[in-house]
């Protein structure tokens, strides 16, 4: 006769669970076959025909039954395990971060995994292992601008008090200019690339069709824009994009207008003198990031601009006059978190920054 599995001990709740566990679709797949294991012995089916049935040893079935019960369901867990032993000790990761801080190799400009694999004598895994852990990404740039301007402080306060505390019943006015927007014609669509994935996919070559240069104005308060597009960016067509703002602005309000130092803001003094609710006030040197317009631009450049594809003028314009008015409805004010950011912050002491 086939020999029975002796029938283990078990309470209702471990049934219950054995049953849940058997019939499992997303536990580990190990799980579940030791599940249907003890299944089978609570079933009284014979160790022979339950491991034809599972396609496993007999021997396996009858290790399983006697963990199970001996210590129920924990009995089916694994059991803890030291694992692999480590092939690099602890000391990689000093030597990496010494190492990054060294010239690179002959003919590269930078570290990257494989010269620092090479360079050390590990695996390219065991480098990327480090860099992951440490949050040390060897590709990824930040830059930045900073200002000479001996009067930054002053300056900056003056436009960040402006955003953060501005005068009572004033309007703060953030403007600028996007030059020179290119008209290009180009074929796009998508395609697939050899691993599968989906890409939008831009033909290299293209024509040109003009250049366009966009003012914009920025209510600070409420995030409305107001923009307006020329052929030329000179004094005329800034102070006309002034008198059409001022023309949409109640005239008995103060108006605070943020500008950066490009010439054409500048020497407007009889402009000023004949609006004399209007005030301008300048970003320090090599500061344009103070100007709280930017991102819009970097809004319009990233939902109308990149990638798209415009066979004239006139539908660059009408493109840009289409985003601005879905804009609108959602317009909504910018939150100021610009962090302080120091030309001595830039080491290249990277062990410094991990430690």
């Amino acid at each position: 006769m086939a020999r029975k599995a002796p029938i283990p001990n078990c309470s209702e709740e471990d049934r219950r669970t054995i049953d849940e566990w058997a019939s499992s679709r997303t536990l580990e797949a190990r799980l579940v076959e030791r599940a249907r294991i003890i299944k089978g012995c609570l079933a009284g089916v014979p160790v022979g025909q339950l491991a034809n049935e599972l396609n496993i040893r007999p021997n396996t079935v009858i290790e399983w039954r006697k963990r199970f019960d001996e210590q129920g369901i924990k009995g089916l867990h694994d059991r803890p395990r030291s694992g692999k032993p480590r092939t690099y000790d602890s000391s990689l990761r000093d030597r990496i971060l010494k190492t990054l801080e060294q010239l690179p190799p002959k003919g590269q400009a930078k570290w990257d995994g494989a010269a620092l694999a090479a360079h050390l004598g590990v695996s390219d895994d065991a480098i990327w292992r480090v860099l992951r852990k440490e949050g040390i990404c060897l590709s990824r740039q930040r830059s930045w601008c900073v200002s000479t301007d001996p009067e930054f402080s002053v300056k900056a306060a003056d436009i960040v008090g402006l955003y953060l505390n501005p005068p009572e019943k004033a309007l703060v006015i953030s403007i600028d200019e996007k030059p020179s927007i290119q008209a290009l014609e180009r074929t796009r669509g998508y395609v697939c690339t050899s691993n599968g994935k989906i890409v939008q996919g831009l033909r290299s070559t293209y024509k040109r069709h003009g250049t366009l240069n966009l003012f914009a104005a920025l209510n600070v308060a409420t995030g409305a824009i107001h923009t307006q597009a020329t052929k030329l960016k000179r004094r005329v067509e800034f102070l006309e994009f002034m008198d059409h703002l001022l023309s949409e602005l109640p005239v008995d309000r103060e108006i605070h207008v943020i500008l950066d130092n490009y010439c054409i803001h500048k020497r407007n003094e009889e402009w000023l003198a004949a609006h004399p609710n209007v005030t301008f006030h300048f970003t320090p040197t090599s500061a344009s990031w103070l100007n709280m317009v930017e991102i819009w631009f970097g809004i319009l450049s990233r939902k109308a601009l990149k990638g798209a594809s415009f066979r004239s003028i006139d539908q660059l314009r009408e493109a840009i006059e289409a985003f601005v008015e879905a804009y609108q409805p959602k317009a909504k004010p910018f939150v100021w978190r610009k962090r302080e950011v120091k030309g001595s912050q830039l080491k290249n002491t990277i062990i410094n920054l991990c430690n």
